[in-house]
């Protein structure tokens, strides 16, 4: 299965470079930083439940509040705080739930990780929807930030979108007809594209 390891990284890069002069400038200009993964599992999940639906900046404050008030973010951590205590980080009723669903599946679930290394992406994406509040954007962020899956194009992803709507001069919101196109250029690298194009906007990278 290939992933993103350092000297993938490096040749995904030049390719991408030589397909999009527009995305060139935007990794000249961020060319020292890149896609690392937090190597947890649950953590990638659970931050990226936080993410749903929310702005990157307001996701961070959220999970900082709850790293105050947890020592070390698990499953055994979440289900030990009573849903008030997660609450005041910022948490919403529905995402509270979420949390405790992923906390139980990983409980239930030991090393499932290991199984999913070796999955394709659209299995781990069927897998991942099974767990209540996990729907395709957040398997997505999870296949781009823990398994550093090359070829991620999350097309419902409101900063991807509005990072091609600014850079390359379009429309937002973008019709259908854009978005294939980019999806089609950026192949196979299409998860480098999309962490580029984030970078773009915010003004520290994007971490799940």
């Amino acid at each position: 299965m290939i992933i993103l390891t350092n000297k993938n990284w490096l040749i995904a890069l030049n390719d991408l470079k030589k397909k999009d002069k527009i995305l060139k400038k935007i990794i000249n200009t961020y060319k020292s930083e890149k896609l690392k993964s937090k190597k947890d599992p649950f953590l990638t999940l659970a931050k990226s439940i936080t993410g749903q639906q929310i702005s990157v900046k307001a996701a961070n404050s959220i999970w900082l509040k709850l790293e105050k008030k947890i020592k070390k973010i698990n499953p055994n951590g979440i289900l030990k705080l009573k849903k008030s205590e997660i609450a005041a980080c910022g948490f919403s009723k529905q995402k509270i739930n979420y949390l405790h669903n992923l906390s139980i599946f990983f409980k239930n679930n030991k090393n499932i990780e290991k199984k999913w290394k070796n999955l394709e992406d659209e299995k781990i994406i069927e897998d991942l929807i099974k767990i209540k509040g996990i729907g395709k954007w957040t398997a997505e962020m999870f296949l781009i930030f823990y398994l550093l899956r090359p070829n991620i194009f999350p097309q419902s992803d409101i900063g991807l979108l509005k990072a091609i709507s600014i850079n390359y001069n379009l429309k937002y919101p973008l019709n259908d007809k854009d978005i294939n196109k980019f999806k089609k250029k950026w192949v196979p690298w299409s998860t480098v594209a999309t962490w580029y194009l984030w970078r773009s906007l915010d003004p520290i990278p994007v971490k799940y």
